[in-house]
């Protein structure tokens, strides 16, 4: 049986035949079946009780009846018309609305239990639609408006999140599934993982020793990358990023296109302009100091070999937006509508120090909103089903101990950061530290000593030259570890170290 099609709910003015007023749509017919459905067979309740809400209803009294319905029914109470009448009785609404007779009329109107799922899906469908017509007008009234704080731009982002709101509200699937279900989806995991070159389950970082110790960056995870100012982050980030969009591939499955290697990648640099980070991106690809290609001090080879990675970069599947000081809740929405146009496989975020909570949740506290941030970045993790690289600063504690390796408590302003994350790094150079400690002379020190000193101070930093450490200190779903890279600072380039720590290859430790 089929739900009952709503009226077409048009007035006609008299001697104006163009003129309609429409009332808001709904379908009085259906819900009245539906709840004569339950009072029948309790059974049908549990067919809509997971997205059908009293508020869905568009008549008061039919809302207000599925909500003592739905009450009763919990508790384990059998309800009928029989049992209801009592109630009906006493309550004022429903004796105006005709107390019993009007409950054996909703009886007489019910419809089969299988039917019920299909009348309560129209129902919660006409419900949207009346969200639907008042939020539009929520949208044009806000645009006649003339609140000087709140610009266009800020209006269509509040109007989008509102309604990818609304969208996912109208979701009526979704909560437990069988463990069958979750066991084939891990199953096809580890099959294209076990397929694919490498044989990684995420998304491929491109530098062999890191993704060995992660697996690659795993979709619905939040991998915070951090470290002290110019260590390289948006370096190693970038080089990241670059490496998933350049290994994108897809496939057509089920008619829809699926990425099987790589990923589209969405950026958010909030620290860079766009520009700067391409700038970066030419600089490493084409090995080409990036100071020089900002500065224009370039020779004819040079440039060419920058014009020719430049052609070779322009088609890859890489989104970059670098509006500053963007909120949370821009940023969700930005995200969900990257997701939606071009797909998304890995969204980076440099950094979140730098992003701002919603409007309405800002806090006096930092901690309390750091603490926001990162909730919302772990929940669009899941939502979206894609990585999410948020890089971090790391505090100054760090510069005041000797071994000035990172440490999980030198995660800066909350603890929120280690806790909501699934996966911590940081990134560690230690020639930038021995590049600005050279040895000076004390004055009791002898020349011998002083110069002992001097040679050792020498010898570690041509050992630590052009190498760096990301260390893993928390990986909720596998071991942490020490991973080891070159560093190319000119071209802003980390790469892979061979077994003996001098040429190119995977080492892990």
């Amino acid at each position: 049986m089929e739900p009952m099609k709503e009226s077409s709910n048009v007035t006609r003015l008299p001697g104006a035949e163009d003129i309609r007023l429409r009332e808001p749509p709904h379908n009085f017919e259906a819900e009245q079946a539906l709840l004569g459905a339950i009072l029948i067979n309790n059974a049908a309740y549990q067919r809509v009780a997971e997205f059908l809400r009293p508020e869905h209803f568009a008549d008061p009294l039919h809302g207000k009846l599925f909500d003592s319905l739905s009450r009763l029914i919990e508790r384990g109470q059998v309800v009928s018309a029989v049992t209801l009448k009592t109630y009906v009785e006493q309550d004022e609404d429903m004796k105006a609305a005709g107390g019993a007779t009007y409950l054996a009329r909703l009886a007489a109107a019910s419809v089969h239990v299988i039917d019920a799922t299909a009348f309560g899906q129209a129902v919660h469908d006409l419900y949207l639609r009346r969200q639907l017509i008042d939020l539009g007008e929520g949208v044009v009234n806000g645009a006649f408006g003339g609140d000087v704080d709140e610009t266009a731009l800020h209006q269509i982002e509040t109007a989008e999140k509102k309604l990818y709101d609304l969208a996912s509200s109208g979701q009526t699937e979704g909560g437990f599934k069988p463990f069958r279900v979750a066991l084939t989806e891990a199953t096809v995991a580890a099959e294209a993982a076990y397929r694919r070159v490498g044989q990684l389950t995420g998304v491929a970082s491109g530098l062999f020793q890191l993704d060995q110790l992660l697996g690659g960056l795993h979709r619905s995870d939040l991998i915070i990358l951090a470290g002290r100012p110019s260590m390289g982050k948006t370096a190693l980030a970038t080089n990241i990023a670059f490496n998933a969009a350049r290994a994108y591939r897809e496939e057509i499955v089920e008619g829809k296109p699926k990425a099987v290697d790589g990923a589209v990648v969405g950026f958010f640099s909030l620290e860079m302009s766009s520009e700067q980070l391409a700038t970066r991106m030419l600089a490493e690809q084409a090995e080409v100091p990036s100071e020089k290609i900002r500065k224009g001090e370039l020779i004819t080879s040079d440039f060419d070999r920058v014009l020719s990675v430049s052609h070779e970069l322009e088609h890859l599947n890489f989104f970059i937006d670098d509006t500053p000081a963007l909120s949370i809740a821009a940023l969700r929405t930005r995200a969900r509508r990257l997701k939606r146009t071009h797909g998304l496989g890995l969204l980076v975020v440099d950094y979140l120090q730098l992003l701002s909570p919603s409007g309405k949740n800002r806090q006096d506290n930092r901690v309390q909103e750091v603490s926001e941030i990162t909730r919302g970045l772990k929940t669009l993790a899941k939502e979206l089903d894609v990585p999410v690289l948020a890089l971090s600063q790391l505090s100054r504690a760090v510069e005041q101990r000797e071994d000035k390796r990172p440490q999980l408590s030198d995660l800066r302003e909350s603890g929120s950061i280690e806790q909501d994350a699934d996966v911590v790094m940081f990134v560690y150079r230690e020639e930038y530290y021995l590049t600005r400690s050279e040895p000076t002379r004390r004055a009791e020190e002898s020349d011998q000593r002083f110069n002992e000193r001097h040679e050792g101070w020498r010898q570690r930093c041509e050992q630590t030259y052009g190498k760096a450490e990301v260390i893993v200190a928390k990986q909720r779903h596998g071991p942490t570890g020490i991973v080891r890279l070159s560093f190319e600072g000119q071209f802003t380039k980390f790469g892979n170290l061979a077994a003996d720590g001098e040429g190119p290859g995977p080492v892990f430790e």
